[in-house]
């Protein structure tokens, strides 16, 4: 029987809040609005279109902002990642960890792409935004790396949860 406690660490990482992608869709939304407020009077139907395409830029990208893309719980001596709407449940056992580490999430690139249960050589990513992650090796050799926005908080509960088992 499991046990139902209280998760010891909860946290939703959302798919429009990263600031690379905020400021690349504000750019084009203000790319749109200039063109709008550019275009002459004789070409009024694409001045249209430019204002039509920059209002629905921000509109998605408000809407992107609340739109979870996945949820880390630790919890009952396990990690569960539960991913956006058809994603599949990702249960982590902490059995399994022999090492954890927080790392910075995946320094080579300057724009990284939100991931959920990517399988990438040997490595499996978990990722929304920011900067930061937390490095989990199991007994077989498999890498996860899960991006968070507090690292350090996510790294000690997952050694207390390991502590409990």
């Amino acid at each position: 029987m499991e046990n139902n406690s209280a998760a010891a660490f909860t946290e939703k990482q959302y798919i429009g809040r990263d600031y690379v992608r905020i400021s690349a869709r504000l750019v084009m939304a203000l790319f749109c609005f200039v063109a709008y407020f550019i275009t002459e009077e004789r070409e009024r139907d694409t001045a249209n279109v430019f204002l039509i395409v920059g209002c629905s830029i921000l509109l998605v990208s408000v809407v992107m902002m609340f739109l979870p893309h996945y949820k880390t719980t630790v919890q009952n001596k396990s990690i569960v990642l539960s991913g956006l709407w058809t994603t599949r449940l990702v249960k982590i056992n902490l059995g399994s960890i022999v090492q954890v580490e927080q790392v910075p999430y995946n320094g080579t690139y300057l724009i990284n792409n939100p991931v959920y249960n990517l399988h990438k050589k040997g490595t499996i990513w978990f990722y929304a935004g920011g900067k930061h992650a937390v490095k989990l090796t199991d007994c077989d050799g498999l890498i996860y790396v899960v991006g968070t926005q507090f690292p350090a908080e996510l790294e000690r509960k997952i050694k207390v949860e390991m502590g409990k088992i």
